[in-house]
């Protein structure tokens, strides 16, 4: 999964559980802000009606309702205010002012309500001559605070909402700003590079310091790849061609010796086998000059080369060997595929490698099946599966490696030198396409070499 969509999931994630933390406890917070507010709306009413008595005195509001009680209540019923006078207890001094807020079930005009009540106890008259306590109460019906309650959580929750979205488009927004470096530096610089020489060492445009350091560390290292891979090619190249000189005159030398007709018979048996090494050392150093020039990119890739045709010319070149052996051999390849831009020579080479393998690791009477697909993205794909004794899992990561082989040796070994599949890989890298393995140990192998879309 990439960097940016993990990031993304995190911050959508987090926002949701932000999201569900705020749907538990906004409630009970809002709950408690509503009441609170209520108090406070009972308090500054409180205060404003003690102004009232205070500017018209108590006689006002009592003379209103000509009694000794004074209630007020809005047209709704949500709220009300009464003044009640408490019995006088004579000889005793009176109380200080008592306040507190409760919740109460009170009648309002035969109808009972649940109310938030501020209850006030005090001398609401203390400069009279006999002063009097009065209990004032201001209610709030719990109906209205319920409704501030239900208002505020749903502005509560919408806005918290609409905050938990807006910093997820926000956030991965610049996540994927941010993040532009990193995709640019796999996209341009380190996707389908083969080899160091396609590294592109152009500095990224980015601010930040992480990325400009992995950058320069890549580049770095991309340099001293490149200069190790050109010293190792050239030294391979020079190498092959000195090698070539001194096995050549040998070979003549040993031409010359048989021609010799006072050579003793067990002198010359023992220059035919040298003749066969240095026959066998010749093919190596001509392998190791073709990987080189190939590597080098000293071929032309100037054909457009048909895969049906080729692998018919090659099965036709080893059919002797294949029928000595009384293999099998199925080719389907439908459609056929051109390769563009290509080397028939060393396309050629390929493919003779890839079945000569098939034909010298198999088994007599075996088979050997040459299928050819497309792909879905306009490439093509083609495999070719023998019935032989397969290669070890642990095995198969190092198949490609120079000098390296896995099948069974003894005297009925096949003659080599592990440069058959070395110089098949080298010649697919050569065309942009891959070359793999797969292998079950008594089941037989299979080579697949895959071509991009043209």
């Amino acid at each position: 999964m990439r960097l940016e969509t993990k990031l993304g999931l995190f911050n959508g994630l987090s926002k949701l559980l932000l999201v569900l933390l705020g749907a538990l406890f906004i409630p009970p917070i809002v709950q408690r802000v509503a009441v609170n507010h209520t108090d406070q709306r009972l308090l500054d009413k409180k205060l404003e009606l003690l102004h009232l008595i205070d500017r018209d005195g108590l006689a006002a509001f009592l003379r209103a309702e000509q009694s000794e009680s004074y209630a007020d209540y809005n047209i709704l019923k949500q709220e009300y205010i009464t003044i009640t006078p408490l019995p006088i207890a004579l000889g005793k001094v009176l109380a200080p002012p008592t306040e507190r807020i409760f919740e109460e079930r009170r009648m309002v005009d035969k109808e009972v309500e649940d109310f938030r009540i501020l209850s006030y106890v005090a001398a609401l008259e203390p400069t009279a001559a006999a002063p009097r306590r009065y209990r004032l109460e201001i209610g709030s019906s719990l109906a209205t605070v319920e409704l501030l309650t239900d208002t505020l959580r749903r502005l509560a929750l919408w806005v918290l909402v609409a905050g938990a979205l807006i910093t997820v488009f926000t956030d991965a927004a610049f996540a994927h700003y941010s993040l532009r470096p990193l995709r640019e530096l796999l996209t341009r610089k380190l996707r389908s590079i083969r080899q160091p020489g396609e590294f592109s060492f152009a500095r990224l445009d980015t601010d930040t310091t992480d990325f400009r350091q992995l950058d320069d560390s890549l580049s770095a290292l991309m340099r001293q790849l490149q200069t190790s891979f050109e010293k190792e090619r050239e030294f391979m190249s020079n190498v092959s061609h000195e090698l070539l000189t001194p096995t050549s005159i040998l070979q003549s030398r040993f031409e010359n010796m048989l021609q010799d007709p006072t050579l003793p018979e067990q002198h010359g048996q023992q220059i035919v086998e040298s003749q066969r090494t240095l026959y066998r050392l010749r093919n190596t150093v001509r392998t190791l000059l073709l990987i080189a020039n190939i590597e080098n990119e000293q071929y032309l890739r100037d054909a457009n080369v048909p895969l049906t045709q080729t692998v018919h010319d090659v099965a036709e070149e080893l059919d002797d060997r294949r029928q000595q052996r009384e293999i099998d051999l199925l080719l389907d390849l439908s459609p056929d595929y051109v390769v563009p831009r290509a080397n028939a020579s060393l396309l050629h080479t390929l493919l003779r490698n890839l079945l000569s393998n098939a034909i010298k690791y198999n088994h007599e009477g075996g088979q050997i099946r040459v299928l050819g697909r497309s792909t879905p993205t306009g490439g093509y794909t083609l495999r070719v599966e023998d019935d032989g004794p397969g290669i070890a899992a642990e095995n198969l990561p190092m198949l490609f490696d120079r000098f390296r082989r896995f099948h069974a040796t003894g005297p009925q070994a096949p003659e080599g030198y592990g440069l058959g599949l070395p110089i098949a890989q080298t010649i697919a890298t050569f065309h942009k396409a891959t070359l793999r393995a797969e292998s079950e140990v008594g089941k037989g192998t299979a080579f697949i070499l895959e071509f991009g879309a043209a």
